[in-house]
């Protein structure tokens, strides 16, 4: 953020005002390098402070005891309301300030945000639990895989016949990992199965780690496979929050957005209405709802994973028809006015974009949840990197579908229901309603395939480790 702020303010680091449009100067190849290398660092940046902050966030808390768990389930939430509201203030006052008063000032205020959150950050460094890295988990499921596969001949039925093999710490640190054997991917058992007692050297390690693994490197591999099902249904939801970022703000250029006798709201202010949703939805429900039903009834009072991922589909689908509606009538509006933009307030995109908000509110927060709590301790940045590429890759399958449908639509001369740049031409929303049809497919699946990885019957046996007294952190530490 530095170099991109002295890209700004150094005249010399930046080629001159154009003034003659279509002969304007030229970058240097070196000025463009101080940019790129300024981008290319906040996207190293990025990657390494998005999925860590969380798995940092969560290491925190002493999941062991029933206080530390209900703080952890606050922890997401306002992990994600934080980062809504940073994105508001970026959106809104920087955005602002970087267009309408100076570029150098817009890049000063975020530049300085991040030297005084690395600030606190350090200043806290002494009080952080800080779990040691032991080794690439990576490398442990390249080995389960292989080993299962080399023993894909023994049957099913002799599981009974052949012993587990646990390390020799596991029987000490299951208590502190929560993972014991369970029954789900039973192909994968068979790489923990000693078939021959030559598969154990003297000391009682493996002869052979490609061949003999431990229950706990099976049981980590099974859960990376199990957040598959949920990860499927978290790309339907984030598919529909993507298409208002994108065909909503087309919605608000063309619609009328003056307010008063000469103040226009930027098309790009509509997207913080589902943000904005999303912070007053959490703050009802960690400040107001979850108190006052706990001192009411006297027990916990929150919504589990699959309640709340099974809202944020119902919303996705509800998002979709309503934005299918509204642009139907914002569409007619136009074409009987014979105008580019409709005669509509943009305060008509309101119901769509809150309804937006609310999918992240209950779906976004409670998969990003469920990813952390379910893979092993070792593996929680990667479940926060899973969240970030959810998003990513449900951004590339709308644009798929985008072209699929511009293609199909638009063969023998017709004209497509998508593309050019007059939304009045087009049948945005037809679109908007294949998109609802998607979300009733996700609910379906949902309903019959991914709720049974997040049951709460799973997260208990988790939570309780399978059988008898979860140690302390500090047990679990002195082991």
């Amino acid at each position: 953020m530095a170099l991109m702020t002295l890209t700004a303010g150094v005249p010399h680091f930046r080629p001159p005002k154009c003034t003659d449009l279509p002969n304007c100067v030229q970058p240097e190849n070196w000025q463009l390098g101080l940019l790129f290398t300024g981008l290319g660092l906040l996207a190293i940046g990025a990657g390494g402070l998005r999925p860590c902050g969380i798995a940092f966030g969560v290491d925190q808390f002493d999941t062991s005891t029933a206080k530390g768990r209900k703080q952890l389930e606050s922890f997401f939430n306002l992990w994600y309301l934080s980062f809504t509201v940073s994105l508001i203030v970026a959106l809104t006052g920087v955005v602002y300030i970087q267009t309408n008063v100076s570029w150098v000032i817009g890049f000063a205020i975020p530049t300085t945000c991040l030297l005084f959150s690395v600030t606190i950050f350090l200043i806290g460094r002494h009080t952080y639990i800080l779990k040691k890295p032991e080794g690439s988990v990576f490398s442990d499921i390249v080995k389960v895989i292989v080993a299962s596969i080399r023993k894909r001949k023994i049957p099913h039925d002799h599981k009974s016949k052949y012993p587990f093999y646990h390390h020799p710490l596991d029987s000490q640190q299951q208590y502190c990992s929560n993972r014991v054997r369970t029954q789900r991917f039973k192909c994968l058992d068979k790489a923990a199965m000693i078939v021959d007692p030559s598969e154990l050297s003297s000391t009682g390690l493996p002869e052979n780690k490609w061949r003999l693994c431990s229950v706990q490197q099976v049981e980590n591999l099974k859960c990376v496979v199990g957040i598959l099902p949920v990860w499927l249904t978290g790309m339907g939801c984030m598919l529909v929050i993507d298409q208002q970022t994108t065909f909503g703000v087309l919605q608000a250029i063309q619609m009328t957005r003056t307010i008063g006798s000469s103040f226009k709201i930027p098309p790009g202010w509509v997207t913080e209405i589902a943000m904005i949703t999303l912070s007053i939805w959490i703050f009802i429900y960690e400040g107001i709802y979850i108190p006052k039903l706990v001192k009411l009834f006297k027990k916990d009072a929150r919504l589990t994973m699959v309640m709340r991922i099974r809202i944020g589909i119902i919303m996705s689908i509800f998002c979709m028809v309503t934005a299918g509606i509204i642009e139907r009538k914002r569409r007619d509006s136009a074409i009987n006015n014979n105008t580019y933009t409709a005669p509509l307030p943009i305060f008509w995109l309101i119901p769509q974009f809150m309804l937006s908000g609310l999918i992240e509110a209950f779906d976004s927060v409670a998969i990003m949840e469920f990813f952390t709590r379910q893979m092993p301790e070792s593996m929680r940045t990667v479940a926060s990197a899973v969240f970030f590429i959810t998003l990513s890759i449900s951004s590339y399958l709308s644009s798929l579908i985008v072209n699929i449908i511009h293609k199909l639509t638009g063969r023998n001369g017709a004209n497509p229901w998508l593309g050019g740049h007059d939304l009045n031409k087009n049948r945005l929303d037809y679109y908007y309603y294949i998109i609802a049809g998607f979300g009733v497919l996700n609910l379906i699946y949902f309903t019959f395939v991914g709720s049974k990885f997040v049951a709460r019957e799973e997260l208990q046996e988790v939570e309780d480790g399978g059988h008898g007294r979860k140690l302390s952190s500090e047990e679990c530490h002195e082991l």
